[in-house]
């Protein structure tokens, strides 16, 4: 009886091999069915380690994934200790120095866990304020993953949670930022860029004399469209992926003539733009209107940031700016409030363009001193919460940081820059390119009390969504023709959620 049962489980009528042997095969007759995963999953199904669609990871060759995590990361790492040591060489004191090393040597083994796709350990309580949301999502749901297995976007941000955990353990050095000198120099090598736009809006908008209201509107909206693209494509200087380039590269890329924007517009692959300046505009007629910007990169992306800002205090739409950055240094560039203050001041007392002419310096200096102002009437506001140093997806503010999110919810638009801001919006997962914004960002679109919601993002990595209902054909015919498409920075998305507004926010 068993020999016939197991006769029949294994099929042994096949040709030999090439060697003669005959292989036998299993006969899976009695199991269930092969069934195809439904995507999008279920609410029910969706965790940080089982996004909406399948999540890209270090070991898919195929993806910007894999050179990330087994390439960039180290690289970037080893400029970071490059950065320390060269800081150390400088240090006289003798507890200092070796308290640095210290955090050399720590460095140093997080370097060897990546290239060796070490387990991801619990983060140490270094008294930060994020450590109980890291730890709890490791034990739930990154358990025994490695590096290279876990979903790109948790295992990318955890190197960056390590990295800050080599300093908050020291008692000197807790807040080092390794990635300060390169954010100060890239914004040096931005001048040709940086007196395109200061020349411009040093001194405060006005309108020509007596013009219709039509007129003015008109003219309005033209330096909303121009000025959203000089904000879009200011994120092209992303120092973790552009951190070898020339000056001449970086100006090519900061390029911000009118015929250069009109010549990129037709490259920006999901376009909200229209809609997005009638939600602007229609801000007009509100009392006490605010805006949010999630900040991407320091430097040049940042100044591109508050001139786009600047434009809209000083065009009547908003009477109020948050800005939210990082509490740490993190993906390289990202905006802390050092990087903040030290741009500012730099514009008004600094000496950093030696070239540039007096009256450029002038100009440059007028906008710092115009800007602080606004900081100081409270018209500007830098905040950090905790949330944005975190593994987690936007899908999961409204569960893991309610607070941040009724926070939120009371904004007339949140403009969320840059890709890993867009990428934490959309689960970074491989979604179809036709999948509309909404739904690719889950709750941040579907909870009550939702915000407007704009991500502008020029594409570095894989995930792209919103390309309308010829996306298909869209992202297929770059994907044959374009090989790199999704990580050149080259292609953008101008993307709006209109949210649920105005709705009382609840938590279940």
């Amino acid at each position: 009886m068993q020999a016939n049962a197991t006769n029949a489980a294994i099929d042994s009528q096949v040709p030999p091999t090439a060697d003669g042997m005959s292989k036998k095969h299993l006969r899976l007759s009695h199991l269930p069915t092969k069934q195809d995963v439904t995507y999008p999953r279920t609410a029910a199904l969706i965790d940080p380690d089982n996004p909406p669609w399948p999540a890209f990871r270090g070991y898919h060759t195929y993806s910007f994934a894999n050179a990330t995590m087994g390439h960039r990361l180290p690289t970037i790492l080893g400029k970071a200790i490059d950065d320390v040591i060269e800081t150390l060489n400088t240090l006289s004191e003798e507890e200092e120095i070796i308290d640095l090393v210290k955090c050399i040597e720590r460095m140093a083994t997080l370097k060897k866990e990546l290239h060796q796709s070490a387990k991801l350990r619990p983060i140490k309580d270094d008294g930060e304020a994020d450590v109980i949301l890291w730890n709890k999502e490791i034990a739930k749901y990154f358990e025994g993953k490695d590096f290279m297995n876990a979903p790109w976007l948790f295992a990318e941000a955890y190197k960056y949670r390590r990295l800050r955990e080599c300093f908050t353990v020291s008692k000197f050095w807790v807040n080092y930022d390794v990635f300060f000198r390169q954010k100060c120099d890239t914004f040096a090598r931005s001048s040709d860029a940086v007196f395109e736009l200061s020349t411009r809006f040093a001194k405060p908008f006005q309108h020509e004399k007596h013009p219709s209201n039509e007129a003015k509107l008109e003219r309005e909206r033209l330096m909303f469209m121009e000025l959203t693209q000089i904000c879009l494509w200011g994120n092209s200087t992303d120092l973790s992926l552009l951190i070898d380039m020339t000056e001449e590269q970086i100006k090519t890329l900061q390029s911000t003539g009118g015929e250069a924007l009109a010549e990129t517009e037709k490259n920006i692959l999901g376009n909200h733009m229209p809609r997005l300046w009638e939600v602007v505009r229609d801000l007009k007629n509100k009392r006490e209107a605010r805006i949010d910007f999630i900040l991407d990169n320091a430097g040049f992306e940042l100044y591109c940031d508050f001139v786009y800002a600047d434009f809209l205090i000083q065009g009547g739409f908003v009477d109020q700016v948050r800005f939210h950055g990082k509490r740490y240094p993190w993906f390289v560039s990202d905006v802390t409030k050092k990087d903040w203050n030290w741009l500012l001041n730099t514009m008004v007392y600094g000496h950093l363009f030696t070239k540039a002419t007096e009256q450029e310096k002038e100009t440059l200096r007028l906008l710092g001193l115009r800007w602080k102002q606004y900081e100081k009437e409270g018209k500007w506001i830098y905040e950090q919460h905790p949330f944005w140093c975190t593994g987690y997806t936007f899908w999961d503010l409204h569960s893991e940081a309610p607070d941040l999110f009724l926070h939120l919810s009371k904004s007339d638009l949140v403009i969320f820059k840059g890709d890993l801001n867009h990428r934490k919006l959309t689960y970074d997962c491989a979604a179809p390119y036709s999948t509309p914004f909404d739904v690719a960002i889950g709750s941040m679109a579907s909870a009550s009390g939702a915000p407007k919601i704009c991500s502008i993002r020029t594409i570095k990595s894989d995930v792209v969504i919103g390309l309308g209902d010829d996306g298909e054909n869209i992202g297929s015919k770059l994907d044959k023709d374009e090989k790199g498409w999704k990580i050149s920075g080259k292609y953008a998305v101008i993307l709006l959620s209109e949210g649920r507004p105005g709705e009382t926010v609840t938590f279940i």
